[in-house]
């Protein structure tokens, strides 16, 4: 039985601020690990026992080219990346690859699962599959429970119809429960048939169309429109941004899943987090015997029960005598804070935007189709970039109204276009594009290509840009 992954990739990560921002959200970030957890997630749905096809991914414009790229470094082709105008959460999102699916096979299987999460036992997680694929073939919508190791108040619940059995068969669900204050949790955690929600789905296509017609025929008319009318783009799929639109933006738990009666849940009771803070990443990197983790070019001093992590080769972070306190240092942001309070670091980004810094929402590193670049020095009509061009890939042919700028090459070889002259610049040569010429740069080699670039002008912001011409079909809002 071939099996469908569905990876859901969006979200703006502010919990785990400030390496995961809305430019940038935690999906995409190596956490735990040297993989990022969307390219876990992905390695998790192949190979081992069970017939994956190649996962569909849905994610928006901004995210697209990350989604391939990262894929591609695990060696990884996606079966489709379909690609949402709006965020309209999960409901419409599943609806969409259900329909999607149901176009040629309205008996696919589909396993829906969040891009963020973490289960280091694929094993173990195939056999929860394996386990569900009975109830799926019987017409039930299955859902993954969490053996609970603890009264968490920060996850939602499944109640069961019964304790399940420790050979982890699917178990009648009785209801969802909302995320609960510690006194109620800790009853739960006491009653034995209460699991955490996982947010991961296991069912046939034809069945969650129905359950979607039956419970939120809403949601079918705007979405079977975006689907019927989506439009190819550079190997993705676009659905159709008026129709998307009016869809409502509501996840499948409240959509379908609390008012269906063909629910079935299957136990896990492997390792599981969502990550959802910097307490979770503390516990899943293996705290030392004081209690203490350490990260990057951090050094912690007669620390306990604490978390120090540098993102900056170049910045060293110190603690000396700290007691539960997550510090996180990056080159623009530093965040330290009592690790009772993860929760609360979503209150640091609502207090970044409310003075406009561009901190709350925007990663150091802009990410491009072509590659990335990262501002290191910006001052009064100047900026200082560092640029990373893919192998084969280019930028736009562009001009600017009120900056020039010039062009080191650090490591490979360059194809600069300046108005009508075309250059190869090699290591460690530099050139010049005059303020308002056509110009590009192209890396024509098989390794990455880097540059510093030197802007100077009147005006250096990234909307001073008009593009002529785009490899990847983009508008004017989009630098480079």
């Amino acid at each position: 039985m071939k099996i469908h992954p569905v990876i859901l990739c969006g979200g703006s990560g502010t919990r785990l601020w400030p390496l995961s921002r809305k430019s940038y959200p935690k999906q995409f970030v190596p956490l735990v690990g040297e993989q990022t957890l969307f390219q876990s997630s992905a390695l998790r749905m192949t190979g081992g026992v069970l017939d994956f096809a190649a996962p569909i991914v849905l994610t928006n414009s901004d995210f697209r080219f990350i989604v391939t790229e990262q894929l591609a470094a695990i060696g990884i082709d996606p079966g489709a990346v379909v690609i949402e105008p709006e965020g309209r959460n999960t409901g419409p999102a599943v609806l969409a690859a259900a329909l999607c699916l149901a176009k040629t096979d309205p008996e696919a299987v589909m396993l829906v699962a969040p891009s963020d999460q973490l289960i280091p036992d694929t094993g173990a997680f195939h056999a929860a599959i394996n386990a569900g694929l009975e109830s799926v073939q019987d017409g039930q919508l299955v859902t993954f429970g969490i053996a609970p190791t603890h009264p968490e108040t920060a996850y939602g619940y499944l109640e069961l119809g019964a304790v399940p059995d420790e050979d982890g068969h699917a178990v009648a669900l009785r209801r969802f429960v909302e995320k609960p204050e510690l006194a109620r949790a800790t009853e739960m955690l006491a009653a034995g048939n209460f699991m955490w929600n996982a947010g991961i789905f296991l069912f046939r296509a034809k069945d969650i169309i129905e359950a979607f017609s039956a419970h939120a025929p809403d949601l079918m008319d705007p979405v079977s429109k975006a689907v019927d009318d989506a439009q190819p783009d550079l190997g993705f799929l676009r659905l159709a941004p008026a129709p998307w639109c009016d869809a409502a933006d509501i996840s499948i738990d409240y959509a379908v899943m609390e008012k269906a009666s063909n629910l079935s849940v299957v136990p896990f009771r492997g390792a599981w987090s969502d990550l959802g803070g910097w307490d979770a990443v503390w516990r899943e990197a293996g705290p030392d015997a004081t209690g203490t983790v350490t990260s990057g070019e951090a050094t912690a001093i007669e620390c306990e029960n604490s978390l120090l992590r540098s993102e900056n080769g170049a910045l060293e972070l110190v603690g000396i005598g700290l007691k539960n306190v997550m510090a996180i240092a990056m080159n623009d942001a530093v965040l330290v804070a009592d690790m009772s309070r993860a929760q609360d670091v979503k209150l640091a980004v609502s207090a970044l935007k409310s003075k406009e810094a561009v901190q709350a929402t925007h990663f150091p590193i802009e990410h491009r189709p072509w590659g990335w670049f990262e501002s290191l020095v910006l001052g009064d009509r100047f900026q200082v970039k560092r640029i990373h061009v893919h192998p084969g890939a280019s930028l736009s042919l562009q001009s600017h109204f009120h900056r020039s700028e010039h062009w080191i090459v650090v490591e490979g070889t360059a194809k600069v276009t300046v108005d009508d002259k075309v250059s190869l610049v090699a290591e460690n040569q530099s050139i010049y594009v005059p303020l308002g010429s056509r110009h590009r740069m192209e890396n024509p080699g098989k390794v990455p290509m880097v540059l510093i670039e030197v802007q100077t002008g009147a005006y250096v912001g990234e909307d001073d840009i008009v593009r002529y011409e785009d490899d990847y079909a983009r508008g004017q809002e989009v630098t480079g």
